[in-house]
């Protein structure tokens, strides 16, 4: 792995921080999981788009740039030390789009992915369901042929839809034979929500915003053409959605390296002890760490290679150093770290409790630990 940038990459990042610096509001945006908030982050998404700088890594034909995952990895670092707004479109941008860009016809991309990195139509994903979470294999929700046989009539519930209280489209998986084994016989779906059929619950989070819906399905009837990848393959699709997920473009290494920065001027501003020091150089290096074997692991991928399961490893990874950094800020803020009031120390707060749920979202850590053992390591089923 070569840690030095070439010249084009340079003059990369340097358009990248230029045009962030011109572009990010001054002041921040509201709460995504809010209504005021969801609509400023639409219109946020698409000033990027029009810039090209929504999905740098996309084919021009789809808004993107053409450039190649390290260039992707640039513009994430200039994002993140820019404090641009959250992506309201990161359920689509980079959890879907790779899929459909690995799995979908010529039709769907043409007609799912501009949308998509635009702003213009905002993706939840439709997995979880009451009794169906890390186990993904285990979901209840049913597609039957519609009588004209030229869909499915999609039944059931899915549930922690993130953005699903806003979101316009949702993409899921659903039993299509249900004499099948468990992780066969399931079909991966994209459905509207102003379908007839649905009905969308917003999830009340701690704070009172919506961040989460349930979703319940009542025959809703969808085409053939919004099935992505082949009938019966959905565990497949979903396996390289939720590879996407806990791999490369979900949590990009800036995310952590920036917040640890962060950190570090906390302590300095805080004099912190000697304890807390401990804690954040760890965290400090775990962010780094991290950053390095994202490096490693895009360069494998522009050599052709694929991400599989240590993909585990790394959600682990990433979501227990987020946790540290934001554990060791609260420790340092005491107890302003309780103050909710905009900006920091409220912000610290905030990031703690997403990070909460870190170890839970994208799989169970515990999930992960099973394959990683299982699948990396060759150790026998517990």
């Amino acid at each position: 792995m070569d840690l030095t940038f070439t010249p084009e990459q340079e003059a990369f990042r340097a358009e990248a921080r230029a045009w962030l610096t011109a572009h990010v509001p001054a002041d921040p945006l509201p709460s995504l999981d809010t209504a005021d908030g969801f609509t400023a982050h639409r219109a946020w998404e698409r000033r990027l788009f029009e810039d090209r700088w929504s999905v740098v890594s996309w084919p021009t034909a789809y808004g993107g740039r053409g450039v190649g995952i390290m260039e992707w990895l640039i513009f994430e670092e200039e994002y993140y030390r820019a404090r641009a707004p959250k992506r309201v479109s990161q359920n689509g941008i980079f959890l879907l789009a790779p899929t459909l860009l690995e799995y979908g016809t010529t039709e769907q991309k043409k007609r799912f992915l501009v949308p998509m990195a635009s702003g213009e139509e905002v993706w939840c994903q439709g997995w979880s369901e009451p009794d169906a979470g890390s186990d993904l294999a285990g979901i209840r929700s049913r597609a039957v042929r519609n009588s004209a046989g030229d869909g499915w009539l999609l039944t059931g519930q899915k549930t922690w839809a993130s953005r699903g209280a806003f979101a316009h489209w949702c993409f899921g998986i659903f039993r299509t034979d249900p004499e099948a084994e468990r992780h066969r016989g399931l079909s991966y779906f994209l459905i509207p929500l102003d379908a007839p059929g649905v009905t969308v619950r917003p999830i009340p989070q701690i704070d009172g915003e919506t961040g989460f819906a349930e979703i319940f399905f009542d025959r809703v009837d969808i085409p053939d053409s919004q099935m992505l990848g082949d009938e019966g393959a959905g565990w497949s699709v979903a396996m390289s959605t939720a590879g996407s997920e806990r791999g490369l473009s979900l949590r990009s290494p800036a995310r952590y390296t920036e917040a640890a920065d962060r950190l570090v001027e906390l302590f300095v501003s805080r004099r912190g002890s000697a304890r807390s020091a401990d804690a954040i150089a760890q965290a400090h290096m775990d962010a780094e760490a991290y950053q390095l074997h994202t490096y490693w692991t895009a360069t494998r991928v522009a050599q052709g290679h694929g991400v599989g399961p240590e993909a585990s490893c790394n959600k682990i990874f990433w979501s227990e150093t987020d946790l540290a950094i934001h554990d060791a800020a609260l420790d340092l803020l005491g107890p302003e770290a309780e103050l909710l009031e905009s900006g920091a120390p409220g912000a610290w707060l905030d990031g703690y409790l997403f990070a909460l749920g870190g170890p839970i979202y994208a799989g169970t850590n515990e999930i992960q630990r099973n394959v990683v053992a299982e699948r990396l390591l060759g150790l026998p089923r517990g």
